[in-house]
């Protein structure tokens, strides 16, 4: 995205949010275990083992939804599995905890400070003197800087995911050597543990041009570094592998070999009960009765830090009345919505109220609630009668001889996905709009959401930490490359720089927030949030610290070093 603004996603993945296929995420408080006893679902439940319980050697298989086309983390384009994929063969400077307590990865840094000084937070880091990226060149502060740079929003021709956090940077310099990186930022910054968090671009990423188009269909290994190096990539057979590296400075990396594999619902537990793959998403009734009568595996249940969402393109011509796309989010039964994607799980969890924070986090508000969203069949009728929207003989509605028809993609084969879409045109056929299901292919995922290839679009929404307040730029403003509803407006620009971003504490920045939010779903209807719930995966019993990566998993905000993913002794 370009300007001010910087969200894996699609999944932000620079920072906070990224862009994930949509999924029959369960959530809330339990489960069942595909028709016995209700389970437990805790806040993270990834089974971390210390390295002297794990051996050394062995292999693992995990399934992801897509080998990604746009392989650079930081661009607009990428998605969550992007990121999944590059912290394996880049660094992970920090790490976090499942809490979302930020720490130095002591591998990369000596030494990480935040202070502040003449009014302006500085944040100081002395990097590791082994550090060195796969090209050889040293990791110092021209890693920083070109991150900074790419993400800052000050050259729009960087298609940055985000520039939240990177914008209020005044500069990246050396300190004593060029191990030693002093960042200074534009003023006091409420959230400094948030730059950098989800890692540093090659020093060689170094122009717009490079930023934006080198990693197509190109994962460029030589400008990753880290305990695994990237060995394979066929992105048209969906495949990834990495080895151990030989150029690594750290711990050693337990595995021999870490293969990821791009499959559909229906081939991943297909593969997981074949072993062929470690690990599957076991989300549904269907999917745990699958892998119910298995021998040597353990299903795991956590909370989920994304939220499943619908996304309308009011650049559309049908929906560029506001009118309109209330209407649309007015007809849909988010409580239908929930039975069917919890069927036989026994779940249960509050509205999900807002894209900005979740119920369990201090400062949270319903705000969607607050600016009037509702099952409300009569109301979006009248909102679609008063937009001269005429109802035909077929129940769907007309304008100026234009039938009012919404095409929305699926990208699953999974039946609760296909069954979730047909209870949603059903939804919206009950007030004249025509839902046209388009089944396509996984692989199209993210290509299909970048380009604006739909009219209405249903994904997950995924924090990659706590900070949510931080991205709310990223979230409502008019360049987001994460909000492709097209309803951004200078005017919201305007007031999210001047009531939110002003703020220099994170107490008083989540507060302007929260009061900003259901001001601007009135004046946008453009997309809105269905539920959260947890993450519920069956793996093979024995591997351990499972989903280190941001975005996605078992272990709530966690990031922690994917050198020490391996199989219990």
């Amino acid at each position: 995205m370009k300007g001010t603004t910087k969200l894996m996603g699609v999944i932000a993945l620079s920072g906070a949010l990224a862009l994930a296929i949509s999924g029959c995420t369960a959530g809330g408080n339990g489960g069942t275990d595909g028709g016995n006893e209700p389970q437990e679902t805790k806040s993270a439940d990834y089974n971390p083992q210390p390295r002297e319980n794990l051996k050394e050697g062995g292999e693992v298989n995990f399934p992801i939804n897509e080998i990604t086309p746009q392989m650079n983390p930081f661009n607009g384009n990428a998605s969550a599995d992007t990121t999944r994929l590059a912290q394996w063969y880049n660094p992970q400077v920090f790490l976090m905890s499942p809490e979302g307590d930020v720490s130095a990865n002591p591998a990369y840094l000596d030494d990480w400070n935040i202070s502040t000084k003449d009014g302006k937070t500085v944040i100081t880091m002395k990097v590791n003197e082994k550090a060195v990226w796969n090209d050889g060149t040293p990791i110092d502060y021209t890693a920083f800087e070109a991150t900074w740079k790419a993400n800052s929003g000050e050259d729009e021709a960087y298609e940055a995911s985000a520039t939240d956090g990177y914008k209020e940077i005044e500069s990246v310099e050396p300190g004593e050597t060029d191990k030693d990186v002093i960042v200074t930022f534009k003023g006091e910054f409420a959230w400094p543990s948030m730059p950098f968090l989800t890692g540093i671009l090659n020093p060689a990423v170094n122009s717009p041009e490079v930023f934006n188009t080198a990693y197509i269909e190109n994962a460029h290994p030589e400008w990753g570094a880290g305990p695994y190096k990237l060995t394979d990539f066929d992105l048209n057979g969906q495949t990834a592998t990495f080895e151990p590296n030989e150029k690594w400075w750290g711990d050693a990396p337990l595995l021999d070999k870490v293969t990821f594999t791009g499959l559909d619902a229906s081939a991943s537990i297909n593969a997981f009960k074949n072993g062929e793959i470690d690990m599957v998403g076991t989300n549904t009734k269907d999917r745990l009765a699958q892998v119910a009568d298995m021998e040597d595996v353990t299903t795991y249940r956590s909370q989920q830090t994304a939220k499943t969402i619908i996304i309308l393109d009011a650049e559309k011509p049908q929906l560029q009345d506001i009118a309109v796309r209330e209407a649309f989010f007015k007809a849909i039964d988010i409580d239908q919505q929930k039975q069917i994607a919890w069927n036989g799980l026994d779940y249960e969890e509050a509205p999900a109220g807002s894209l900005n924070m979740y119920d369990f986090q201090d400062g949270y508000k319903d705000s969607f609630a607050e600016a009037g969203l509702k099952f409300d069949v009569d109301g979006a009728k009248k909102l679609l009668d008063d937009a001269g929207w005429v109802e035909g003989e077929d129940g769907i509605r007309e304008k100026d001889g234009v039938k009012l028809e919404v095409v929305y993609p699926v990208h699953s084969d999974d039946p609760t996905i296909e069954a979730l879409a047909k209870a949603l045109q059903q939804q919206e056929k009950a007030v004249g709009i025509d839902l046209q299901i388009e089944k396509r292919a996984p692989a199209d995922f993210s290509t299909d959401f970048s380009t604006k290839n739909w009219d209405g679009f249903s994904l997950r929404f995924t924090d990659s930490d706590p900070f949510g307040p931080l991205y709310f730029c990223q979230l409502y403003c008019s360049d987001s490359s994460l909000n492709l509803s097209g309803t951004g407006t200078a005017d919201i620009d305007e007031k999210i720089k001047d009531e939110v971003e002003t703020q220099t504490t994170p107490e008083d920045w989540t507060a302007a927030t929260m009061k900003l939010e259901p001001e601007i779903i009135k004046e946008t209807w453009g997309v809105i949030p269905l539920y959260n719930g947890p993450s519920i995966f069956t793996v093979k019993d024995g591997l351990a610290n499972l989903t280190p990566e941001p975005y996605v998993g078992l272990d709530l905000f966690g990031v922690s070093p994917v050198e020490n993913v391996g199989w219990e002794k």
